[in-house]
């Protein structure tokens, strides 16, 4: 499916169930996404990951809302602990097999944003890795002067600023060097498809998910 189609899906189903309460729909998303990562081909570790990490956070919605409350909603509980593995669940199924590239190209073709937008979360989930590993060369760095900079510090935050600041006026050359300008026309050079199919999937499961959200309540 359209990487940009995927987004709006998982988008609209998830504002929609945080707007209503809906165990069981939320079960059926589940077992949807659980379903299309299988047919996806999606490693078995990586989908025990995203049954396992979710689970502290859904467990402590419900302990929270079942055990320490004064009027005890099994209902609500289970609806709000499973809209954790709801969010989950689809934004996996977006990310599992579309790649920032791709993505960014599809919100730039598909959805018609600007080119500046598009390139500008390419360049921010390319730069986190930078990041990464530029606090822990000033962690590093700190060590060697006898400075324990810890993971609140401000100092540390306070450096890692001016190294995205100088990053982000690196990437800003590079961009122009390469010739791109801004507000002017681009050409494709990987251009992304955008089937009717996409919108017929997309149309059948909206559907569905609607039909199940207002009858089952």
């Amino acid at each position: 499916m359209n990487p940009s189609i995927e987004f709006l899906l998982a988008f609209i189903i998830s504002l929609e169930l945080s707007l209503k309460n809906s165990f069981y729909t939320n079960l059926i998303v589940i077992v949807l996404a659980i379903g299309y990562l299988l047919v996806r081909k999606i490693k078995l570790k990586k989908l025990l990951l995203l049954l396992l990490v979710p689970f502290l956070a859904a467990f402590t919605v419900f302990a929270t809302l079942f055990w320490f409350t004064k009027k005890s909603d099994p209902y609500y509980a289970w609806s709000l602990a499973t809209r954790v593995y709801v969010y989950t669940l689809t934004i996996a199924c977006v990310a599992h097999d579309t790649t920032a590239v791709d993505f960014a190209r599809s919100l730039e073709q598909n959805l018609h944003l600007p080119s500046k937008f598009a390139y500008g979360v390419l360049a921010a989930l390319n730069i986190i890795p930078q990041m990464a590993s530029a606090v822990k060369q000033i962690r590093v760095a700190g060590m060697m002067r006898g400075m324990y900079l810890s993971f609140w510090s401000p100092q540390l935050y306070f450096k890692a600023i001016l190294v995205a600041l100088t990053s982000a006026e690196n990437l800003a050359q590079g961009m122009e060097s390469h010739g791109y300008v801004e507000g002017q026309q681009r050409s494709v050079i990987v251009p992304i498809a955008l089937n009717f199919s996409d919108w017929l999937w997309a149309g059948i499961i909206l559907l569905v998910i609607n039909i199940n959200l207002f009858a089952l309540g």
